[in-house]
């Protein structure tokens, strides 16, 4: 039997070696690996620019409602004057009391409507939110009772709910904890006794903590003074019209 030996020819100068060329199947395939890549620049670069034009559109609208914040009592001059109160100068924690002095300054329901869409044009945030993220859940309940109480439109009476939303806001300054240890507001306490308007005021809501907490207003406000606080905060009352 012959054995058949095959030789291979290295290729000179008079025999090149061939070029091996591409199989149609590796076309399709590098294709398909370039539409692959392709598409994925497409999206990163489509999605860049409209990251990019985003923001200038939405710094375009901060540096407009900005230049409303000059104008005392304006919708953006109130967001702004919230927004420090949580920055609070770069202190830990939020100004409690600069944000309920300008919640209260706040006239009526739907002015806070515009506060809240002026806060979203400036910090591109939800005022909601962020009041609830920088609060107690006593100092969020204060702040919400604030708004509830006030009329829906500028210049109308106050909401009718209003003696309960004071009875609701002392009883959060009397619940209110500082880390583990419980406390009083004073501050608070003292917002509330300003608001009331005249003695009879303050027995309205009085019964609406009886009615709310089965509880004796001046009974809590005793066990929640000390140092004469309870004198002070009554003498406010007391010094008002009946």
């Amino acid at each position: 039997m012959q054995t058949e030996i095959t030789t291979y020819q290295t290729p000179t100068e008079t025999s090149p070696a061939i070029a091996v060329q591409p199989t149609q199947q590796d076309k399709e395939a590098w294709t398909l690996k370039e539409k692959i890549l392709f598409s994925v620049l497409g999206v990163v670069v489509v999605g860049g620019t409209i990251y990019i034009g985003r923001k200038i559109i939405l710094n375009k609208i901060a540096n407009k409602e900005e230049n409303k914040s000059f104008e005392d009592g304006s919708s953006a001059t109130y967001a702004k004057q919230i927004k420090m109160a949580f920055e609070n100068d770069g202190w830990p924690g939020t100004d409690e009391d600069a944000l309920r002095y300008t919640l209260r300054q706040i006239p009526s329901k739907e002015e806070f409507n515009k506060v809240v869409k002026s806060y979203q044009k400036l910090y591109n945030g939800n005022l909601i939110k962020d009041m609830s993220d920088e609060l107690t859940s006593t100092e969020y309940n204060e702040m919400l009772q604030i708004l509830a109480a006030k009329p829906e439109k500028k210049g109308q009476a106050p909401s009718a709910i209003v003696y309960s939303a004071w009875a609701k806001r002392l009883k959060a300054a009397f619940d209110i904890s500082y880390g583990f240890l419980p406390g009083t507001d004073g501050p608070a306490i003292e917002a509330v006794f300003n608001e009331i308007p005249t003695q009879t005021a303050f027995i309205k809501v009085a019964v609406e903590y009886k009615k709310l907490y089965g509880k004796n207003l001046l009974d809590d406000l005793k066990s929640e003074s000390e140092f004469g606080q309870y004198d002070a905060w009554m003498k406010i009352i007391t010094t008002k019209q009946k």
